[in-house]
C-alpha cells in the first residue's frame, strides 16, 4: 500500500515512542490540552448563547419588536396610521402604545419609573409573570402594576396605593407636572433587575389621558410572528411610512437593546480569545515535544538524508506527526465539547445531587438553570482556529529539522 514518505514517517514517530517516556508524556500533555481547550471554548461558547438568548426572550417578553411614534409636537391620525401598517405587514399584532417617564412616590420614599401601557398582548404576557395580585383592577384602569423589586423599594404591597408624578406638555413652552393616585394591582418579576426596578404597567387610556400623545410617547405596537423579523417589519414601514407621514420615528428592539447585545457579542469575543490561550498552551507544549524529537531523531533524518529525501519531504515528517497530535486534540474536544454543550442541564443536575455544588442558588440569582445553545458556525471557527494554531507550532520545529546536516549528525555516530 502506497504511503508518502514524510506522512509514513511522521506517523510512525506519533506511535513509536513507548521508551522515550518523557517525550509519550509531553504528547499526551499537549493532546490533552488542545482538547479540553477545544471543549472548553465550545462549551463557554454555548452557554453565552443560552444566556443572549434568555435575555432576549425577557426583554422581548414586556415591549414591542417594533414601535412606531411621534416626534413631539406631531399627532398623526393613529387608527389610519394603525390601517396602513396592518395593511403592509398583515400578519403581524398591530396596537396603541404609550411609553412615558414618571416618578412614583409613597410616604418619603421616592422612585423613577417608566411608565408603559399595557394592551391586550401585553396583558397576557404579564399574566404569566406575576407573582402576586391580578390584572383585574389595570383593566378597568385604576390599576398599576409594579416590578417586584420597585414595591419592595417603595415598600408597596397589592391593593396600596401609589402616587405617580408625570410631566407632559400642555403647550411647547410651558410644561406641567400631573399626579395621579394608583392601585397597586399586582407584582410581577421578569427576571431583567434592570427592567423589574424600572418599569410599572397601566391602561392604555390612562396614559393617554396623562398626556402620552401630547409629549410624544403614544404610538403604535408591532409584534411579528418572529423577533428575528423585526428589523425587516421596520424598514418595510420606514418606507412605506415617512414619507407620507413626515414626523413618525420607527425602531424595532433591536436598536432599544443594542447595548445590551453589544456587551454580550464583546464578553463573548473576549472569552473566546481567553480560552483560546489555552489551546496556545498546548501547542507550545507541541513545540517543545517535536524539539526533543528532533534532537533524538538526528541520526534517522541524517540517514534519510543520506538515502536521498529533501529538507522539504523531512520537514514534512515532523509536519504530520505534529499535526497528528494537533488534529486529534481537536477532534476529541470538539467531541467533547459537543457532548458536554448539548447536555449542560443533566449535568449540573448531577452536581447538584452528589456533590451539593449549585451554580445559581435560587435565593440570589434571576436564573437557576444554565442555558445552553448550540451553533454551529460556533463549533467550525472553534476547531478551524485551534488547527490553525496547532498547525503554526509545527512549522518551526520542522523547519529546524530539515536544516540537519548529515554530515555533522553522522559524526559521533
Amino acid at each position: 500500500m502506497f504511503h508518502p514518505l514524510p506522512v509514513y514517517v511522521g506517523l510512525r514517530y506519533a506511535r513509536a515512542r513507548a521508551h522515550r517516556y518523557f517525550v509519550s508524556f509531553i504528547t499526551w500533555v499537549s493532546l490533552l490540552g488542545v482538547c479540553l481547550g477545544v471543549a472548553a471554548l465550545i462549551v463557554i461558547l454555548s452557554v453565552m448563547n443560552g444566556f443572549g438568548t434568555e435575555l432576549r426572550d425577557r426583554l422581548l417578553q414586556l415591549s414591542a419588536q417594533v414601535r412606531v411614534t411621534a416626534s413631539v409636537g406631531v399627532q398623526p391620525d393613529w387608527n389610519a396610521v394603525s390601517r396602513e401598517v396592518a395593511g403592509l405587514v398583515p400578519d403581524a399584532t398591530v396596537e396603541r402604545y404609550a411609553d412615558m417617564p414618571a416618578l412614583a412616590a409613597r410616604g418619603p420614599e421616592t422612585l423613577p419609573l417608566q411608565l408603559r401601557a399595557a394592551d391586550q398582548a401585553m396583558q397576557q404576557d404579564l399574566a404569566g409573570l406575576l407573582v402576586d395580585g391580578d390584572l383585574v383592577a389595570l383593566t378597568e384602569g385604576e390599576g398599576i402594576v409594579l416590578g417586584r423589586p420597585a414595591a419592595e423599594q417603595l415598600g408597596l404591597a397589592v391593593g396600596d396605593t401609589v402616587l405617580l408624578f408625570v410631566p407632559r406638555v400642555v403647550r411647547a413652552d410651558q410644561p406641567e407636572l400631573a399626579s395621579r393616585e394608583f392601585t397597586v394591582a399586582g407584582l410581577f418579576e421578569a427576571g431583567i433587575p434592570d427592567h423589574d426596578g424600572s418599569v410599572a404597567y397601566a391602561s392604555v387610556p390612562v396614559l393617554a389621558s396623562l398626556g402620552a400623545e401630547e409629549s410624544g410617547n403614544a404610538g403604535l405596537a408591532i409584534q411579528p410572528t418572529a423577533a428575528a423579523d423585526a428589523p425587516a417589519v421596520a424598514q418595510t414601514l420606514r418606507t412605506a411610512l415617512e414619507s407620507r407621514w413626515p414626523g413618525l420615528v420607527i425602531s424595532d428592539w433591536t436598536q432599544e437593546y443594542a447595548s445590551y447585545f453589544r456587551a454580550i457579542r464583546i464578553e463573548k469575543t473576549m472569552m473566546a480569545l481567553i480560552l483560546l490561550l489555552i489551546v496556545a498552551v498546548a501547542a507550545f507544549n507541541i513545540v517543545a515535544m517535536l524539539f526533543m524529537v528532533v534532537t533524538d531523531k538526528r541520526t534517522d533524518i541524517a540517514i534519510l538524508r543520506t538515502f536521498g529525501a529533501s529538507p522539504r519531504a523531512v520537514a514534512g515528517v515532523f509536519l504530520s506527526q505534529g499535526l497528528v497530535i494537533g488534529w486529534l486534540g481537536v477532534a476529541a474536544g470538539v467531541v467533547l465539547g459537543i457532548a458536554i454543550a448539548t447536555h449542560v442541564g443533566p449535568i449540573l443536575d448531577m452536581l447538584k445531587e452528589y456533590a451539593g455544588v449549585s451554580i445559581f442558588d435560587a435565593d440570589v440569582y434571576y436564573l437557576t438553570d444554565v442555558p445552553s445553545e448550540l451553533h454551529g458556525m460556533d463549533v467550525l471557527l472553534v476547531a478551524v482556529s485551534a488547527l490553525l494554531v496547532t498547525g503554526l507550532a509545527t512549522i518551526y520545529p520542522a523547519l529546524r529539522a530539515s536544516r540537519v546536516s548529515p554530515a555533522e549528525a553522522l559524526r559521533y555516530e
